[in-house]
């Protein structure tokens, strides 16, 4: 697997060109971004933009290594990385780190890492692999409970931290990869009525503490939510509407302003990303952002498509999958028409895990279309 990790010109002319750039352009400008909501402080907004840099560049080097590696190869590696991921998550389980309520973090000096990031891809992966054994057989009922076996292992770790943003991250990976290959309807509407009474037993279990409840319902009426609960969404709310159209900039003086969303909308480098992004560029901004992900996504289809094998297009299914949720949830939960679940905005948010694993399945998607057509040397 590691003799050989240079790439052969010919191998590198047909990598998606489109794919590539947008995933730098989306970097870059959540770069730009995270300095800018963060200028208040000149020690935090220098301190975050460099460490979203030097996570940048840990991600090319992994970008690097995932497209190298033939994808088919990876595909003997794959229960390794699947059961390390979920050994990882138990790890967690008994000495993470508690980070908003969920612990769901190690630390390793100065590395923060998020396991349920790494079984996100694990969950791809694997799922993946099956279904090439299976032959997309997913309608086999042996075969279905093989995959919900792998899907459900690390889901049940993620759960219990409680990391509900990631927990529903996970479920629509699975729900894209099974609608994708064929699972019957009545299975998927059977497996949404288990999703709800999945809901409600752990809303009821004590699992999920109450300021928890209360953030997560308060987009139905944050009007009427107190201080706390509602809290994130109106200041969200008012920094978007403040950028109007063109957007209003502040950030860019020098008299040390930051932004209304900057300056009052929690998590504003993270779960909000979006309000400090409509604040400071306005609709124009916002549409620029959507554009270039609608590019990427576009491609990833297109990749998911034309695979020459199961293994390949389920990959880009899973990943495509996790790119339309969480940026329609993301984005959703900042304008009041979603709930508040944690979820960052995939090569945007601040956070070294997220943005490596996230470029990590840019360079699966990329691996994928680079050896669709055969090559002869």
């Amino acid at each position: 697997m590691f003799r050989n990790l240079k790439i052969d010109l010919r191998l590198i002319k047909e990598i998606d060109k489109t794919i590539l750039i947008s995933t730098m352009l989306l970097i870059l400008y959540g770069v730009l971004n995270l300095y800018l909501c963060t200028k208040g402080n000149p020690d935090s907004a220098f301190t975050i933009a460099r460490t979203q840099l030097v996570w940048l560049i840990i991600s090319v080097v992994a970008l690097y290594f995932f497209v190298a590696v033939d994808y088919t190869i990876i595909f003997d590696y794959v229960p390794i990385f699947y059961w390390g991921s979920v050994v990882l998550l138990l790890i967690t389980k008994f000495a993470g780190v508690v980070v908003n309520g969920a612990r769901g973090w190690l630390n390793f000096g100065p590395i923060h890492l998020q396991p349920a990031e790494i079984a996100k891809i694990g969950i791809i992966l694997m799922l993946a692999k099956k279904l090439d054994e299976m032959d997309g057989e997913i309608n086999n009922v042996k075969n279905f409970f093989i995959l919900v076996f792998y899907a459900m292992v690390p889901v049940i770790f993620i759960v219990t931290q409680p990391d509900m943003g990631m927990t529903m991250v996970c479920f629509f990976i699975v729900l894209g990869i099974f609608y994708t290959v064929g699972l019957n309807m009545k299975v998927i509407g059977g497996g949404l009525l288990a999703l709800v009474l999945a809901i409600i037993i752990v809303w009821n279990s004590g699992v999920i503490q109450p300021y928890q409840k209360q953030r997560f319902t308060a987009f139905l009426n944050p009007e009427a939510a107190d201080a706390t609960s509602g809290y994130h969404l109106t200041q969200s709310l008012i920094g978007i509407g403040s950028g109007g159209i063109l957007g209003s900039r502040p950030s860019l003086k020098n008299d040390g302003t930051t932004g209304y969303a900057a300056q009052n909308v929690p998590e504003v480098q993270t779960d909000f990303v979006f309000s400090a992004i409509a604040e400071q560029w306005g609709l124009l901004g916002a549409m620029l952002l959507l554009t270039l992900y609608g590019f990427l996504i576009y491609k990833m289809i297109s990749i998911a498509r034309t695979s020459k094998d199961i293994f390949g297009s389920v990959i880009c299914i899973g990943i495509v999958s996790y790119f339309l949720f969480a940026i329609l949830q993301n984005v959703g939960m900042t304008v009041g028409l979603l709930p508040i679940t944690g979820i960052t905005l995939p090569l945007i948010s601040y956070g070294g895990s997220s943005l490596l694993t996230t470029v990590m399945s840019v360079a699966l998607v990329l691996n994928v279309g680079m050896r669709r057509k055969k090559i002869y040397f």
